[in-house]
């Protein structure tokens, strides 16, 4: 008989979700991803029309590892000034033997660390190792995520960032303890910058192409919709794009669909070794957010809760 499902809150996940833990499982699991070893369907999205949103449904099963896992995700297109979360999401892991629910928890912590710690991956991967400046394309909780791990893992001499109001760069400015320079326009944050981290809620181009500097990595995590932009035609064009899932960013990515840009790889097909890093060029690497990131998250979670709670 399976066991009762347990509930994660999300300042547990927070405790024992670490990206020492989680970043080798990640690795493993994007480099499956392109191996055809996950299945995986597209995201499944139901417009919620009244609210501006979208409820996404994100199943994934890695046979091999006996996980089975979905996340629900409602996200939505908010306006500027609103207080309301713009992402609300819970993931469910499931024993596919007995298809019970092995465990429920809520999702901002798996999503900020995941994010973080697959950026932090392709930035490993993609980034110029000289690379001295780093720009940030937003302030809401994942620019401060990304803003720790990236000055936590590498040693950037200048950290700039950006928002719609001066009021928010200032203040997460404040919020973070190495020095940042608030920046008034995007093209004075991405000017000379060696990594550009995009993580806003715009919906029309931001970033433009005549702004980036040659060899530039560009890590584009916000748009995650088919109609949504966060990058010019120009940049996409010019760039070499990579992102985590070809099938994903040709069906959910309005920065690939809108501007005919062709997806040079998957970050599973760089990891495997079977296509190059293009650290020399110009980079893109479009992050749309899998459901097989989730599962391997989940998956350590409950791990680590059951070895915590079965201590004496």
């Amino acid at each position: 008989m399976a066991d009762p499902p347990v509930t994660i809150s999300e300042r547990e996940v927070e405790s024992l979700l670490q990206y020492r833990e989680l970043t080798p499982r990640l690795e493993q699991a994007l480099g499956k991803f392109s191996r055809g070893e996950v299945v995986q369907p597209v995201r499944t999205t139901v417009p919620l029309q009244k609210q501006n949103g979208f409820l996404g449904l994100m199943p994934t099963y890695i046979e091999h590892d006996g996980v089975l896992c979905t996340k629900l995700v409602c996200f939505y297109k908010r306006e500027d000034g609103s207080t309301l979360p713009s992402t609300q999401a819970t993931v469910v892991l499931l024993d596919p033997e007995y298809g019970s629910v092995k465990a429920v928890s809520k999702t901002d912590a798996h999503m900020r660390q995941k994010k973080k710690q697959k950026n932090n991956l392709n930035i490993q991967l993609l980034m110029r190792p000289e690379a001295e400046v780093l720009a940030i394309l937003g302030t809401g909780k994942q620019a401060l995520s990304h803003y720790n791990v990236f000055t936590e893992m590498f040693s950037f001499k200048e950290v700039r960032v950006w928002s719609r109001t001066k009021e928010r760069a200032e203040k997460f400015m404040h919020s973070v303890t190495g020095p940042v320079t608030p920046c008034v326009s995007v093209e004075e944050a991405v000017k000379g910058a060696d990594v550009i981290v995009t993580v806003t809620r715009c919906t029309e181009p931001v970033l433009f192409g005549q702004w980036v500097k040659p060899g530039a990595h560009v890590a584009a995590v916000g748009a995650c919709r088919p109609n949504w932009r966060e990058l010019d035609d120009v940049l996409m064009k010019e760039a070499v794009v990579y992102t985590d899932s070809r099938e994903g960013a040709t069906t959910e990515s309005g920065d690939v669909i809108l501007s005919g840009a062709e997806v040079f790889a998957e970050l599973g097909d760089v990891i495997n070794g079977t296509k190059p890093a293009h650290r020399e060029k110009t980079t893109v690497f479009k992050s749309l957010g899998m459901g097989v990131e989730d599962a391997v998250s989940a998956e350590l979670v409950f791990d680590q809760w059951k070895a915590k709670n079965s201590q004496p």
